[in-house]
């Protein structure tokens, strides 16, 4: 396992909610990762978020790790839940948070 395979572990299984994203959640960087923080906000989840833009490597390396091409990348319990239109998606049809209580995952009522 290389260098920052083992980083991008470390993060998602040490982190309940872990969003890789382009920017970091105060002032994200592309419009995708921007919706999603704004779900997670609205939601009033608990999350870390990891800049990808901070390194080719780690840019790369959540691709490869996840087997998925885009960026922002949702992660919780240690899963891969989806990018910015599945999260979107789960989200407007009421699933998101469903999803959190079952992950017991503390979220704000909707």
């Amino acid at each position: 396992m290389t260098a920052i395979s083992q980083f991008i572990e470390n993060e998602v299984k040490s982190n309940d909610v872990v969003l890789f994203m382009k920017g970091t959640p105060g002032f994200p960087q592309c419009g995708f990762s921007g919706q999603v923080v704004q779900i997670l906000d609205y939601l009033g989840v608990d999350y870390k978020g990891v800049n990808i833009l901070t390194s080719d490597e780690l840019r790369q390396g959540i691709k490869d790790y996840s087997q998925w091409p885009t960026i922002p990348q949702l992660y919780v319990k240690g899963e891969f839940v989806g990018g910015c239109d599945i999260i979107r998606e789960m989200f407007q049809a009421g699933e998101l948070k469903d999803f959190f209580g079952e992950k017991g995952i503390a979220a704000r009522a909707a």
